[in-house]
């Protein structure tokens, strides 16, 4: 019985562990500027065709905001709302060269 006591014990702190630092193992956010479509479709509520439309909308322009994403057809304010937490816009600027 001592056993199976120090087992659950043992099963009990690990998982808390687990919960208790959830955030650390969180997956980094999805950036509309480079993401592949299978990245995008990842993204809660967004399909295949939608997560196109975002490709073909960058590239006719970079995101410069999140809520530029609602320009992309199939997009609206409720639908951002459920992914906004999830991405990004983040521009990487190029390095000018000497």
């Amino acid at each position: 019985m001592k056993n199976f006591s120090t087992k659950l014990l043992c099963l009990l702190l690990f998982l808390t562990f687990c919960f208790a630092y959830q955030p650390v193992f969180a997956a980094s956010k999805v950036n509309l500027n480079t993401a592949t479509v299978e990245q995008l479709v990842e993204l809660k509520g967004i399909g295949e065709k939608t997560a196109e439309k975002i490709v073909a909308y960058r590239k006719l322009s970079k995101f410069k905001s999140i809520d530029e994403l609602i320009n992309v057809k199939g997009i609206g304010e409720k639908g951002l709302a459920k992914i906004r937490n999830q991405i990004t816009v983040d521009v990487k600027k190029k390095k000018k060269k000497k």
